[in-house]
């Protein structure tokens, strides 16, 4: 009788999550991408996947699902059974932007971690005439309202912008493209005269002289670029804006499963091989904690929800 008892209380104690965890992975794990195949999420979710599958011993593919602004790859995500096999890598602006934007939308996810982070700089036409931050906005406030280009709507370009005017005070256009090389092409021609764009990728045309770099978002100067100030050196203390690329499961994912991938993926992206690898494209590594990553969202999902409102931003 006490032997029966013993066994079904280990019965008790061995829920389906447990199990599951213990037994994870068995089988491939798939990392569902919010932006199309090639461009800078997919490139480093492909790199985190061949890390990861070494140190998981099962194949790590990767998925590209993009579209509405990271919102249908969070939403088949959030939606798919929580056993740590189908996981997300977004922009965090997906978590903190989108669910202001678009109404009656929810995702039910659990941070992982920060991959990386990846910076903007504010770049002006050669034609504008101006040299410096302080320059810019009082152009800006007299010549405004002026017409800026962006990536589409709650994209980084966009957002960044629109955070920076109300801050400075002066109104702007804004104008989306859904294409970076029909926005660059324009840009170089001057059909529009001022946008935040990737640093690294805007980069050679401000050394060539086909731009003019003013200001970049974050709290210290990019390495690739020492020469161009931040914007919170330019007369606005505290100024920070980056770019998260964010890793996450389904919220119902086990606590394990999740501790698992967390101490897995931040093994994998720490090593000095892998941070080289990205540098020079402007990616730098994070490697947040799972607790970190919910605080960091946490923070952006406050922040944007006052600029949303302030600056009328709709979904499309």
């Amino acid at each position: 009788m006490r032997a029966m008892l013993f066994a079904l209380l280990a019965l008790i104690a061995e829920s389906p999550d447990t199990a599951t965890a213990q037994n994870y992975p068995n089988h491939p794990v798939r990392i569902v991408v919010s932006s199309a195949a090639g461009g800078p999420l997919d490139v480093v979710a492909r790199a985190v996947a061949e890390k990861l599958a070494d140190g998981l011993k099962q194949p790590v593919v990767v998925e590209a699902r993009s579209g509405a602004g990271g919102n249908i790859a969070a939403d088949f995500v959030s939606k798919s059974e929580g056993d740590g096999y189908t996981l997300l890598f977004t922009l965090s602006s997906t978590l903190t932007v989108n669910p202001h934007i678009y109404k009656g939308l929810t995702f039910n996810l659990k941070p992982i971690t920060v991959v990386n982070y990846s910076t903007q700089t504010l770049f002006v036409h050669p034609s504008v005439p101006v040299s410096n931050v302080a320059e810019f906005v009082a152009w800006a406030k007299k010549d405004g309202p002026i017409s800026y280009a962006h990536g589409g709507n709650g994209t980084s370009s966009h957002l960044v912008m629109e955070y920076f005017r109300l801050l400075a005070g002066f109104e702007t256009v804004p104008l989306p493209y859904r294409g970076a090389s029909a926005m660059v092409a324009d840009f170089l021609a001057g059909q529009f005269k001022v946008s935040f764009g990737s640093t690294s990728g805007l980069l050679p045309q401000a050394a060539a002289g086909r731009l003019r770099a003013l200001a970049v978002s974050t709290s210290k100067r990019s390495p690739l670029a020492p020469d161009v100030p931040t914007i919170a050196e330019s007369g606005y203390p505290g100024f920070e804006l980056t770019t998260d690329f964010v890793l996450l499961a389904p919220g119902g994912t086990p606590d394990e499963i999740v501790a698992l991938l967390e101490r897995e993926v931040r093994k994998a992206i720490t090593t000095p091989e892998f941070a080289d690898r990205f540098n020079k494209q402007d990616i730098w590594i994070v490697a947040s904690t799972s607790a970190e990553t919910a605080a960091r969202i946490k923070a952006g999902r406050e922040l944007w929800a006052d600029v949303v409102v302030r600056a009328g931003m709709k979904g499309e």
